[in-house]
Protein backbone atom coordinates (compact mmCIF):
# COMPACT_ATOMS: atom_id res chain seq x y z
CA UNK A 1 0.00 0.00 0.00
CA UNK A 2 0.96 2.93 -1.18
CA UNK A 3 0.31 6.77 -0.40
CA UNK A 4 -0.05 9.36 -2.50
CA UNK A 5 0.04 12.89 -3.40
CA UNK A 6 -2.49 15.63 -5.57
CA UNK A 7 -0.34 15.78 -8.50
CA UNK A 8 -0.71 19.63 -10.69
CA UNK A 9 -0.01 19.64 -13.84
CA UNK A 10 0.96 22.17 -16.24
CA UNK A 11 -0.95 22.03 -19.47
CA UNK A 12 -0.34 23.99 -23.10
CA UNK A 13 -2.17 23.35 -26.35
CA UNK A 14 -2.52 24.96 -29.93
CA UNK A 15 -3.52 24.10 -33.23
CA UNK A 16 -1.93 25.62 -36.81
CA UNK A 17 -3.93 25.44 -39.73
CA UNK A 18 -1.89 23.25 -42.97
CA UNK A 19 -0.58 25.08 -46.10
CA UNK A 20 -3.24 25.65 -48.52
CA UNK A 21 -5.84 23.82 -46.20
CA UNK A 22 -9.57 26.07 -46.49
CA UNK A 23 -9.84 25.22 -42.68
CA UNK A 24 -8.39 23.64 -39.80
CA UNK A 25 -9.89 20.30 -39.16
CA UNK A 26 -8.30 19.49 -36.45
CA UNK A 27 -10.13 20.09 -32.22
CA UNK A 28 -8.37 19.86 -29.25
CA UNK A 29 -9.07 20.42 -25.28
CA UNK A 30 -7.20 20.25 -22.01
CA UNK A 31 -9.16 20.30 -19.20
CA UNK A 32 -8.74 19.95 -15.09
CA UNK A 33 -6.24 20.09 -12.67
CA UNK A 34 -5.19 16.23 -12.18
CA UNK A 35 -6.93 15.52 -8.57
CA UNK A 36 -9.34 13.13 -7.83
CA UNK A 37 -12.06 15.57 -7.87
CA UNK A 38 -10.84 17.26 -11.05
CA UNK A 39 -9.13 14.67 -13.18
CA UNK A 40 -7.07 16.29 -16.31
CA UNK A 41 -8.13 15.03 -19.48
CA UNK A 42 -6.69 15.28 -22.54
CA UNK A 43 -7.72 14.97 -26.49
CA UNK A 44 -6.75 15.94 -29.98
CA UNK A 45 -8.95 15.05 -32.92
CA UNK A 46 -7.65 14.90 -36.21
CA UNK A 47 -10.98 14.90 -38.87
CA UNK A 48 -10.00 13.37 -42.44
CA UNK A 49 -10.67 16.66 -44.58
CA UNK A 50 -11.33 14.91 -47.82
CA UNK A 51 -14.54 15.74 -50.02
CA UNK A 52 -15.72 12.24 -48.81
CA UNK A 53 -15.26 13.49 -44.85
CA UNK A 54 -17.05 16.51 -45.78
CA UNK A 55 -18.25 17.58 -42.10
CA UNK A 56 -14.85 16.34 -40.33
CA UNK A 57 -14.30 19.14 -38.73
CA UNK A 58 -17.06 19.09 -36.67
CA UNK A 59 -16.65 15.22 -36.41
CA UNK A 60 -13.62 15.71 -34.68
CA UNK A 61 -15.24 18.32 -32.51
CA UNK A 62 -17.75 16.20 -31.18
CA UNK A 63 -15.09 13.39 -30.83
CA UNK A 64 -13.06 15.88 -28.63
CA UNK A 65 -16.17 17.08 -26.60
CA UNK A 66 -17.68 13.82 -25.98
CA UNK A 67 -14.39 11.94 -25.10
CA UNK A 68 -13.79 15.21 -22.19
CA UNK A 69 -17.35 14.45 -20.74
CA UNK A 70 -16.61 10.23 -20.58
CA UNK A 71 -12.43 10.59 -19.40
CA UNK A 72 -13.44 12.98 -16.55
CA UNK A 73 -16.58 10.90 -15.21
CA UNK A 74 -13.92 7.78 -15.59
CA UNK A 75 -11.52 9.68 -13.83
CA UNK A 76 -14.01 10.52 -11.34
CA UNK A 77 -15.06 7.40 -10.30
CA UNK A 78 -11.05 5.96 -9.92
CA UNK A 79 -11.01 7.90 -6.64
CA UNK A 80 -11.71 4.57 -5.08
CA UNK A 81 -9.12 2.37 -6.93
CA UNK A 82 -7.24 1.73 -3.77
CA UNK A 83 -10.35 -0.64 -2.77
CA UNK A 84 -9.45 -4.32 -3.57
CA UNK A 85 -10.57 -5.50 -6.94
CA UNK A 86 -11.73 -2.17 -7.79
CA UNK A 87 -8.58 -1.60 -9.78
CA UNK A 88 -9.19 -4.42 -12.38
CA UNK A 89 -12.93 -3.56 -12.33
CA UNK A 90 -11.84 -0.41 -13.72
CA UNK A 91 -9.04 -1.59 -16.26
CA UNK A 92 -11.83 -4.03 -18.01
CA UNK A 93 -14.41 -1.39 -18.44
CA UNK A 94 -11.24 1.27 -19.75
CA UNK A 95 -10.43 -1.23 -21.96
CA UNK A 96 -13.88 -3.18 -23.11
CA UNK A 97 -16.61 -0.64 -22.16
CA UNK A 98 -15.51 2.59 -22.67
CA UNK A 99 -14.72 2.36 -26.46
CA UNK A 100 -18.31 1.44 -26.83
CA UNK A 101 -19.40 4.31 -24.89
CA UNK A 102 -17.39 7.02 -26.71
CA UNK A 103 -18.08 5.68 -30.40
CA UNK A 104 -21.99 4.86 -29.05
CA UNK A 105 -21.41 8.99 -27.75
CA UNK A 106 -20.07 10.07 -31.29
CA UNK A 107 -22.02 8.39 -33.61
CA UNK A 108 -25.25 10.17 -31.81
CA UNK A 109 -23.80 13.70 -31.83
CA UNK A 110 -22.58 13.40 -35.39
CA UNK A 111 -25.85 11.55 -36.89
CA UNK A 112 -28.54 13.99 -34.58
CA UNK A 113 -25.92 17.06 -36.67
CA UNK A 114 -26.88 15.40 -39.67
CA UNK A 115 -30.79 14.88 -39.35
CA UNK A 116 -30.44 19.36 -38.07
CA UNK A 117 -28.99 19.84 -41.05
CA UNK A 118 -29.70 17.92 -44.13
CA UNK A 119 -28.58 18.55 -47.30
CA UNK A 120 -30.77 20.26 -49.84
CA UNK A 121 -30.97 17.26 -52.30
CA UNK A 122 -34.17 16.50 -54.67
CA UNK A 123 -37.02 15.04 -53.05
CA UNK A 124 -36.86 11.71 -55.03
CA UNK A 125 -33.30 11.11 -53.82
CA UNK A 126 -32.43 7.68 -51.56
CA UNK A 127 -31.65 9.11 -48.03
CA UNK A 128 -28.55 7.78 -47.05
CA UNK A 129 -28.00 5.16 -44.22
CA UNK A 130 -26.76 5.60 -41.03
CA UNK A 131 -22.93 4.32 -42.02
CA UNK A 132 -23.17 6.70 -45.12
CA UNK A 133 -23.69 9.67 -42.60
CA UNK A 134 -21.38 8.95 -40.48
CA UNK A 135 -18.73 9.04 -43.12
CA UNK A 136 -19.14 12.45 -43.59
CA UNK A 137 -18.29 13.18 -40.41
CA UNK A 138 -14.74 10.45 -40.21
CA UNK A 139 -12.18 11.71 -37.73
CA UNK A 140 -8.93 10.70 -35.60
CA UNK A 141 -9.02 10.70 -31.77
CA UNK A 142 -6.20 10.58 -29.22
CA UNK A 143 -7.38 11.16 -25.33
CA UNK A 144 -5.77 11.16 -21.84
CA UNK A 145 -7.24 11.65 -18.34
CA UNK A 146 -4.53 11.71 -15.74
CA UNK A 147 -5.64 11.23 -11.67
CA UNK A 148 -3.28 10.62 -8.55
CA UNK A 149 -3.78 7.33 -9.23
CA UNK A 150 -3.97 6.45 -12.68
CA UNK A 151 -2.70 7.66 -16.54
CA UNK A 152 -4.88 5.87 -18.73
CA UNK A 153 -5.12 7.15 -22.71
CA UNK A 154 -6.94 6.05 -25.83
CA UNK A 155 -6.07 6.09 -29.35
CA UNK A 156 -8.32 5.50 -33.22
CA UNK A 157 -6.54 6.24 -35.94
CA UNK A 158 -3.00 8.04 -36.69
CA UNK A 159 -1.11 10.98 -34.32
CA UNK A 160 1.37 10.52 -31.51
CA UNK A 161 0.94 9.69 -28.03
CA UNK A 162 4.76 10.48 -26.47
CA UNK A 163 5.46 9.99 -22.78
CA UNK A 164 8.52 11.11 -20.86
CA UNK A 165 8.48 8.70 -18.08
CA UNK A 166 9.70 9.77 -14.07
CA UNK A 167 13.43 8.83 -15.47
CA UNK A 168 13.28 10.97 -18.40
CA UNK A 169 12.79 8.01 -20.79
CA UNK A 170 10.46 8.65 -23.54
CA UNK A 171 8.26 6.44 -25.15
CA UNK A 172 5.33 6.04 -27.68
CA UNK A 173 2.83 3.37 -25.69
CA UNK A 174 -0.08 3.70 -28.14
CA UNK A 175 2.14 3.37 -31.93
CA UNK A 176 0.93 0.15 -34.19
CA UNK A 177 2.53 -2.06 -34.42
CA UNK A 178 2.71 -1.22 -38.28
CA UNK A 179 2.49 2.47 -39.25
CA UNK A 180 -0.80 3.26 -41.73
CA UNK A 181 -0.09 3.70 -45.05
CA UNK A 182 -0.34 6.39 -47.31
CA UNK A 183 -3.20 8.74 -45.88
CA UNK A 184 -5.06 5.59 -44.52
CA UNK A 185 -6.01 5.42 -40.50
CA UNK A 186 -8.55 4.04 -38.66
CA UNK A 187 -11.37 6.00 -37.93
CA UNK A 188 -14.84 6.40 -35.42
CA UNK A 189 -16.38 6.32 -38.89
CA UNK A 190 -15.88 3.45 -39.32
CA UNK A 191 -18.09 -0.01 -38.24
CA UNK A 192 -17.57 -1.12 -35.05
CA UNK A 193 -14.96 1.45 -34.65
CA UNK A 194 -14.35 0.50 -30.93
CA UNK A 195 -12.54 -2.55 -32.01
CA UNK A 196 -10.24 -0.51 -33.55
CA UNK A 197 -9.17 1.74 -30.37
CA UNK A 198 -5.83 1.11 -28.42
CA UNK A 199 -5.67 1.46 -25.11
CA UNK A 200 -2.71 2.90 -22.50
CA UNK A 201 -3.33 1.80 -18.79
CA UNK A 202 -0.46 2.94 -16.15
CA UNK A 203 -1.29 2.92 -12.52
CA UNK A 204 0.52 5.51 -10.31
CA UNK A 205 1.90 3.45 -7.70
CA UNK A 206 4.52 6.27 -5.96
CA UNK A 207 4.35 9.67 -6.71
CA UNK A 208 7.80 9.74 -7.28
CA UNK A 209 6.99 7.76 -11.18
CA UNK A 210 4.60 9.84 -12.30
CA UNK A 211 5.44 10.87 -15.83
CA UNK A 212 7.04 13.94 -16.31
CA UNK A 213 5.17 14.75 -19.54
CA UNK A 214 2.60 13.87 -21.48
CA UNK A 215 2.27 14.76 -25.21
CA UNK A 216 -0.58 14.46 -27.78
CA UNK A 217 -0.47 15.33 -31.06
CA UNK A 218 -2.15 14.91 -34.90
CA UNK A 219 -0.37 13.34 -37.41
CA UNK A 220 0.81 16.87 -39.36
CA UNK A 221 3.24 16.57 -36.50
CA UNK A 222 5.20 13.67 -37.14
CA UNK A 223 4.61 13.64 -41.06
CA UNK A 224 6.71 16.99 -40.67
CA UNK A 225 9.84 14.75 -39.81
CA UNK A 226 11.90 12.31 -42.20
CA UNK A 227 11.59 9.81 -39.20
CA UNK A 228 10.61 8.73 -36.16
CA UNK A 229 13.74 9.83 -34.92
CA UNK A 230 13.27 13.19 -35.81
CA UNK A 231 9.58 13.72 -33.81
CA UNK A 232 11.26 11.76 -30.72
CA UNK A 233 13.57 14.52 -30.87
CA UNK A 234 11.17 17.18 -30.74
CA UNK A 235 9.45 15.78 -27.90
CA UNK A 236 13.13 15.13 -26.04
CA UNK A 237 13.85 19.12 -26.79
CA UNK A 238 10.04 20.11 -26.07
CA UNK A 239 10.58 18.09 -22.19
CA UNK A 240 14.00 20.25 -22.23
CA UNK A 241 12.44 22.89 -22.45
CA UNK A 242 9.86 22.73 -20.17
CA UNK A 243 12.33 21.96 -17.64
CA UNK A 244 14.68 24.49 -17.75
CA UNK A 245 11.83 27.50 -18.16
CA UNK A 246 7.99 25.96 -17.63
CA UNK A 247 5.51 26.32 -19.81
CA UNK A 248 5.44 30.03 -20.14
CA UNK A 249 8.10 30.52 -22.54
CA UNK A 250 7.79 27.65 -24.44
CA UNK A 251 3.53 28.49 -25.16
CA UNK A 252 4.99 31.82 -26.81
CA UNK A 253 6.82 30.13 -29.27
CA UNK A 254 4.51 26.84 -29.73
CA UNK A 255 2.13 28.71 -32.52
CA UNK A 256 5.68 28.85 -34.28
CA UNK A 257 7.33 25.52 -34.07
CA UNK A 258 3.70 24.36 -35.02
CA UNK A 259 3.18 26.28 -38.36
CA UNK A 260 6.68 25.26 -39.24
CA UNK A 261 5.70 21.48 -38.87
CA UNK A 262 3.06 22.00 -40.73
CA UNK A 263 4.47 23.76 -43.77
CA UNK A 264 6.80 20.86 -43.88
CA UNK A 265 3.93 18.22 -43.71
CA UNK A 266 1.24 20.37 -45.16
CA UNK A 267 -1.34 19.32 -42.87
CA UNK A 268 -3.30 20.91 -39.61
CA UNK A 269 -0.93 20.37 -36.72
CA UNK A 270 -1.91 20.00 -33.12
CA UNK A 271 -0.47 19.66 -30.23
CA UNK A 272 -1.80 19.17 -26.45
CA UNK A 273 0.48 18.86 -23.28
CA UNK A 274 0.50 18.01 -19.53
CA UNK A 275 3.94 18.77 -17.89
CA UNK A 276 4.10 17.56 -14.07
CA UNK A 277 4.92 20.28 -11.49
CA UNK A 278 8.05 19.57 -9.24
CA UNK A 279 5.88 20.20 -6.44
CA UNK A 280 2.64 18.79 -4.99
CA UNK A 281 0.19 18.63 -1.97
CA UNK A 282 -0.21 15.89 0.21
CA UNK A 283 -3.31 13.95 -0.44
CA UNK A 284 -5.67 12.51 2.62
CA UNK A 285 -3.61 9.73 4.34
CA UNK A 286 -6.63 7.09 3.51
CA UNK A 287 -6.03 7.41 -0.42
CA UNK A 288 -3.62 4.40 -1.48
CA UNK A 289 -3.55 1.84 -4.09
CA UNK A 290 -3.23 -1.23 -3.76
CA UNK A 291 -0.25 -2.54 -6.02
CA UNK A 292 -2.25 -5.54 -7.47
CA UNK A 293 -1.55 -4.62 -11.27
CA UNK A 294 0.95 -3.44 -12.96
CA UNK A 295 0.70 -0.82 -15.98
CA UNK A 296 -0.24 -2.41 -19.35
CA UNK A 297 -0.70 -1.40 -22.82
CA UNK A 298 -3.64 -3.43 -24.59
CA UNK A 299 -5.82 -3.26 -27.19
CA UNK A 300 -9.52 -2.50 -26.48
CA UNK A 301 -12.00 -5.63 -26.53
CA UNK A 302 -10.40 -7.84 -29.19
CA UNK A 303 -7.70 -6.29 -29.87
CA UNK A 304 -6.60 28.08 -35.05
CA UNK A 305 -10.23 28.36 -37.06
CA UNK A 306 -12.60 26.61 -34.53
CA UNK A 307 -15.61 25.39 -35.96
CA UNK A 308 -19.15 26.21 -33.74
CA UNK A 309 -21.66 23.35 -33.78
CA UNK A 310 -24.76 24.21 -36.10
Amino acid sequence: MVTLGVRRWETLADSVQGVNKRRNQDWYECRGTGTAEDPLVLAVADGHGSAVHARSELGARFAVDRFVGLAAHFGRAAHDCHEPGRLARLMTYARDDFPRALVHEWRQAALGHWDRNRPVVEEASREPGPEEKLVLYGTTLIGAVLTPWLFVAWQIGDGDLAVVEHDGTLSRPLAPAEEDLGDETESLCGREAWRSMRMHWAPVFEQARTPRLVVLSTDGLSKSFASADGYREFVEGLAGRLAEGGGAGVRKVLPQWLAQAARYSGDDTTLAAALRSVQSAPEPAGATVNEESSAVTAGAAETEERKTET
